[in-house]
């Protein structure tokens, strides 16, 4: 293929294979469009599309270039905001600094790719949207891409055994989902200047023999094998597919397509998603053979790990969603709240918004007398639980919380009991013994129960791995916590 010029600004489109319809706020205005766009193979679709339009806050100039509220933060590069966070890892170029250091002219455009292999994303995927709301924030445009095409092949990276194949139906359950949980969440930040698409719309139509002309002859295979994640699957026992390895080239192709066709210049993801997005700027390189800095970029992040080493995000009762048809917000506030503080002031950095000024300040405050344990744990509860389920799931989820604290004056409604209800079945007795209000810590919890002091109905609690069972609550209504001889609790249950 011939050498691109540098893709001009211009509306970028969001379609699927299957129309979907969204619920947003009053200020959004849905206009409807229609594109003609350019597949492998030289072929030529009209698809429908659907286009986020600025509130009145924002105004586009005739070039393309956006002038939004967010100017007030100032103009920090947001590869320092990053790198400052914890929130990056790796570049493919120093020079994404100075591309990305001058918005008000020249926003980048950067995306973010999901795979549909689930009905929702969670707690660990919220980094992704998190890493394009900074961007956003900063001036730059931002898209999240559906992986309607790629979820059919599985991502062998970070994967012991290949994925089981999904059906057609639960892909088309999944994007939709997914699709609206990621619009949901942006459109709670107020990121309006969005873009959500679905890969599915441009290979749908992409016939093999035009991709190994087209694709494959650019792909090296000495560099797809030294890959990390193809590596570590050639030497385990299950070895890998065709169809696994192939996977790095369809991700590598949705780099270029975006690249070429929308002047999408930045990939972002996480770090075992290098080798993928590597894939992509080869791809672009070789085949549009951009000028010097006017390439794609890619970008990592570090996995959300907690102190020990193992994922948060996926907790022993299974992963955090971030639906609230799949996990309440309640319980998502209290896996939050759970938080070790070893853990607490790196993950205030990384999933919220708060001013490293503030997270200096309440990481002095826990090393003081006066500190008032968990005070950081519930900061970081409601910022998190704020972002992803908006105002109304935080104020959700603090009356819940407050509704199972003994003697509290909360009316109860259905939605709270709803999302209450079940909850603490599988709870850990040491968890129920901070949410319920008895003890001021899980620190304080375990001190407790190795001293011979925690009770469950009546009957010592002597191991951390203790967790309520149907058969722990009493006529199926409530539950009795003690803190020695004289502190109770009764844990109601709706």
């Amino acid at each position: 293929m011939a050498a691109s010029a540098a893709v001009a600004p211009r509306t970028v489109l969001s379609s699927f294979h299957h129309r979907l319809t969204f619920t947003v706020p009053a200020f959004l205005n849905l206009a409807t469009s229609s594109a003609r766009c350019r597949c492998g193979g030289g072929k030529v679709r009209q698809f429908s599309a659907i286009r986020c339009v600025q509130s009145t806050e924002e105004i586009s100039s005739t070039a393309g270039t956006t002038i939004s509220a967010a100017a007030a933060i100032g103009r920090r590069n947001v590869i320092d905001i990053l790198e400052e966070r914890g929130l990056l890892e790796s570049l493919t170029s120093d020079n994404l600094r100075s591309v990305s250091s001058t918005p008000e002219s020249s926003p980048v455009r950067v995306y973010c790719g999901f795979d549909p292999t689930a009905e929702s994303l969670h707690l660990g995927n919220l980094l992704g949207i998190l890493v394009l709301s900074w961007f956003h924030r900063c001036g730059h445009k931002v898209v999240a891409l559906i992986g309607g095409a790629t979820a059919r092949i599985g991502d062998p990276s970070g994967k012991s055994l290949e994925r089981p194949e999904l059906d057609v139906e639960s892909l088309e359950r999944n994007t939709l989902g997914i699709a609206s949980t990621v619009t949901r969440i942006l459109n709670s930040s107020n990121s309006t200047s969005f873009v959500v698409m679905n890969n599915y719309d441009w290979w749908k139509e992409f016939k093999m023999l035009d991709f190994l002309k087209h694709v494959g002859r650019y792909a090296r295979v000495g560099t797809m094998v030294a890959k990390e994640s193809v590596k570590k699957r050639l030497e385990s026992e299950q070895g890998m597919s065709y169809t696994e390895f192939t996977y790095q080239l369809l991700q590598g192709y949705d780099f270029l397509y975006l690249f070429q066709n929308h002047g999408v210049n930045v990939q972002i993801g996480g770090s075992d998603q290098w080798g993928n997005i590597t894939a992509g700027t080869d791809l672009i390189r070789r085949i549009l053979q951009p000028k010097e800095g006017e390439g794609g970029f890619g970008l990592t992040f570090p996995l959300l790990l907690k102190s020990d080493g193992t994922k948060f995000g996926k907790s022993e009762d299974g992963a955090i969603w971030l639906s609230p048809s799949m996990l309440s917000p309640y319980k998502f506030y209290q896996h939050l709240f759970s938080v070790p503080d070893s853990d607490v002031i790196k993950f205030l950095k990384m999933l919220t918004f708060l001013d490293m000024k503030v997270i200096e300040e309440i990481e002095l405050q826990m090393g003081s007398p006066g500190y008032l344990p968990n005070t950081a744990q519930k900061l970081l509860a409601e910022e998190v639980t704020r972002f992803v389920h908006g105002e109304e799931g935080v104020r959700e989820a603090i009356k819940a919380t407050e509704a199972l604290r003994p003697g509290a004056e909360t009316k109860l409604d259905w939605k709270m009991i709803e999302g209450i209800d079940g909850e603490v079945v599988n709870l850990s007795v040491v968890d129920l013994s901070v949410s319920s209000g008895l003890l001021e810590s899980k620190s304080a919890a375990r001190r407790l129960m190795k001293q011979g002091g925690l009770y469950l109905n009546n009957s010592r609690v002597d191991q951390e791995s203790k967790r309520i069972e149907d058969e722990d609550i009493v006529d199926g209504k409530l539950l009795l916590l003690s803190a020695g001889k004289k502190n109770k609790v009764i844990v109601r249950i709706s």
